[in-house]
């Protein structure tokens, strides 16, 4: 049988997790920013798969170099303008490069305090979640993605979850009042790039952690939804929301043995296996952006 010819299919390269650490000392009191960042380019690249001819090929290195020079040149500020400035560097700067998916994971530092006072140049990473943004761009098509993971979160009531099919494996009991506690990885869509997105990320940051905490919850399908409902009912420059949360269960400590009871106080916080619940989100008559999500990491 005949074999037929060999097609380049989908293809984009770049520079993966770039460590960028930004100090602004403009005066005493030092500002830290910290960002790892991923450029991927797509465009006329085909030659440099097929012939080993890189003479479209904007460097990695380059591409490394480009993140710190702007950092210098433009300073930072939101992670999803930071990104917007780069996107457009390369696509309008390299007639080969038609579009790319860049990439920002943001750590965040608290100030060290020091007799009550916050120290001017001292930090501590802190425990809290990893902002993200995704920029996407195909020539004039731009789209933003901002979001968060590794949020953890607990309700030690107001949630249940009963009435589910028994059969002959099902042995987890029926419960009206137990403790809900997940990871949230969150995402959304901005209805448009031109945003002001370090004053809206925390408000919508802020409404889907509300939300968790508010929710009576009959099941975290339940609570998932109505996070990103919130979201959609609330921010009209919201596009779509989505979310991945594992189920941290929490399993009621069985202490009968040892003569004592246990109302709902000792648990058992069980790491694997978890049930994983996710959930897209978006209005009537506004369609999503498939080819967008397919890019994003870490979510289906």
């Amino acid at each position: 049988m005949a074999v037929g010819d060999v097609v380049l299919g989908t293809n984009q390269y770049g520079k993966a997790e770039v460590r960028l650490v930004r100090v602004t000392r403009d005066t005493p009191v030092h500002e830290i920013e910290d960002l790892t960042v991923t450029t991927q380019l797509r465009g006329d690249f085909a030659a440099c798969h097929t012939a080993g001819d890189n003479a479209h090929v904007v460097a990695t290195d380059t591409q490394k170099n480009t993140v710190y020079a702007f950092a210098r040149q433009h300073g930072v500020g939101s992670p999803e303008r930071f990104l917007l400035r780069l996107a457009r560097h390369f696509v309008d700067g390299f007639e080969q490069v038609t579009g790319g998916r860049f990439v920002a994971d943001v750590h965040a530092w608290d100030r060290i305090a020091v007799d009550g006072q916050a120290h001017d140049h001292a930090f501590v990473r802190t425990g809290r979640e990893t902002r993200r943004t995704v920029v996407h761009v195909d020539r004039d098509d731009v789209h933003v993605l901002s979001g968060f993971t590794g949020a953890t979160v607990l309700k030690s009531t107001g949630s249940e979850f009963w009435g589910f099919p028994r059969d002959a494996y099902t042995t987890l009991p029926e419960t009206k009042d137990r403790v809900l506690a997940t990871s949230v990885t969150a995402w959304w869509r901005w209805a448009d790039p031109d945003v002001d997105f370090e004053a809206r990320y925390p408000v919508v940051r802020d409404l889907l952690l509300a939300t968790f905490a508010q929710v009576h919850s009959l099941a975290l399908q339940h609570t998932i939804y109505e996070m990103g409902r919130a979201v959609l009912e609330s921010c009209a420059d919201v596009a779509e929301v989505r979310l991945s949360c594992p189920n941290k269960h929490h399993l009621l400590v069985d202490l009968e043995p040892f003569g004592l009871d246990n109302p709902n106080e000792v648990f058992h916080a069980a790491d694997r296996p978890y049930g994983l619940i996710e959930a897209a989100l978006h209005r009537e008559g506004d369609a999503p952006v498939p080819h967008v999500w397919a890019s994003v990491p870490g979510f289906v």
